[in-house]
């Protein structure tokens, strides 16, 4: 399986994101696009972009009951994206029906990928606020475990994870990991974050970068800098 960065397009517009993306005229980058700009210009921006080439990570991170989460994946699933996803929290039998709706008549469907605790969140706040005392990566290695029972082909997960789920897992189990950072940048409002080269070493199949390329003074070379780091 081929190592790719994943850049999130967490623009609050067409305008923003097409721009940005212009600035892109040879590589086409794969790209996530979040709930901000689905929101904002619905399915007609996934289409638009799926036309220019670029491959689409469409994190919506669905968590309802199955049935609803069932028939909302068969609608997505007619945007062809390459990644979907929702969270495991939201049980077995929400993930098992969103792979029936996700599937397609013909067999074929994107990859689906299950969020297991968000890189904002941290032992103290998975304590105190959401009342799970277990520690952070026996919490995420259960959903991961969740995941790949209920036929998901992977997770998302903080690079600090990716090395011990692929080993609970397998390594065709993919690993999409946010929170990451270059080692001179500004950890945001992530609170478990590693650099691009650290995660390639643990693991990590994908890597999800947001504002480290696109608030850059120059979006292409920061691109350019994590593919050297990560895949190269």
């Amino acid at each position: 399986m081929g190592k790719d960065v994943i850049v999130a397009c967490d623009f609050s517009s067409k305008a923003q994101v097409l721009a940005f993306l212009d600035r892109f005229p040879e590589r086409k980058p794969f790209v996530k696009i979040g709930m901000e700009l689905y929101y904002a210009e619905g399915p007609a921006i996934v289409q638009e972009i799926k036309a220019r080439g670029h491959k689409i990570f469409l994190d919506l991170k669905l968590h309802d009951i199955p049935n609803t989460v069932k028939k909302t994946m068969a609608v997505l699933s007619r945007l062809d994206v390459d990644i979907c996803n929702l969270h495991a929290a939201g049980t077995a039998a929400m993930m098992r029906a969103a792979l029936e709706g996700l599937t397609r008549p013909d067999g074929s469907r994107p990859m689906l990928i299950a969020v297991t605790q968000l890189t904002s969140t941290d032992q103290a706040a998975m304590e105190q606020e959401l009342l799970i005392h277990a520690p952070m990566e026996e919490v995420v290695m259960h959903y991961a475990q969740n995941a790949k029972q209920a036929g998901l082909d992977g997770v998302v997960c903080s690079p600090l994870e990716a090395g011990r789920v692929h080993a609970a897992c397998g390594r065709d189990f993919i690993t999409v990991t946010p929170g990451v950072r270059f080692a001179d940048g500004d950890n945001g409002d992530q609170k478990r974050v590693m650099t691009p080269a650290a995660a390639k070493a643990i693991g990590s199949d994908y890597i999800v970068v947001g504002r480290p390329i696109t608030a850059a003074a120059d979006p292409v070379s920061a691109y350019a800098r994590c593919v050297a780091e990560f895949c190269d």
